[in-house]
C-alpha cells in the first residue's frame, strides 16, 4: 500500500503525539486504534483521527480511566454516538470510590496517630514479641 496524503505512519504519529511506538501497538492491539495499512515495507499507517483518539485514550487514563473502559467507550463512538452519557456515569463511580478511599484512608490516619501518641520506650524484650507497641490491641 502507498503512503495515501491522509496517513502517516507510525513512527511519524509516535513522534507528533509524544505517545511510544510500543505504546501505539498495544493500544492498536487492544482495539483501541485501528491501523488503516500498511506501507510495502510493513510499517503500519494511520489516518489523521489517530490524533484525536490518542489524545481522548491519554486523557480518560489522566481521569483515572481503564483502557478497557476507554475501549467502550471509543465502541459507542465508532458506532457513531457520543458516549458522554456513559462517561459521566463512570466518573461519579470514580468520585464515590474516591470518597470511600478518603474515609478509609482517614481511619487509617486516625489509628496510626493514636498509636504514636501513645508511643512509649520499651525496655523489655520478651520472646515472642516483635515490636509490643504495634502488637498490642
Amino acid at each position: 500500500m502507498l503512503l495515501q496524503e491522509n496517513t502517516k505512519q507510525i513512527g511519524a504519529v509516535a513522534k507528533e503525539s509524544g505517545v511510544p511506538i510500543k505504546t501505539i501497538r498495544y493500544y492498536e492491539e487492544l482495539g483501541l486504534l485501528k491501523a488503516s495499512g500498511r506501507t510495502e515495507g510493513g510499517f503500519r499507517l494511520f489516518d489523521s483521527d489517530v490524533f484525536s483518539r490518542l489524545h481522548f485514550i491519554k486523557r480518560a487514563q489522566s481521569l483515572g480511566l481503564s483502557l478497557s473502559e476507554i475501549k467502550d467507550f471509543l465502541s459507542v463512538h465508532d458506532q457513531g454516538d457520543l458516549p458522554c452519557d456513559h462517561i459521566k456515569a463512570r466518573l461519579q463511580d470514580k468520585v464515590l470510590m474516591i470518597n470511600k478511599q478518603i474515609q478509609e484512608l482517614m481511619m487509617f490516619k486516625q489509628e496510626l496517630e493514636s498509636l504514636l501518641s501513645g508511643w512509649e520506650a520499651v525496655t523489655e524484650n520478651p520472646e515472642q514479641t516483635i515490636c509490643p507497641i504495634i502488637e498490642k490491641n
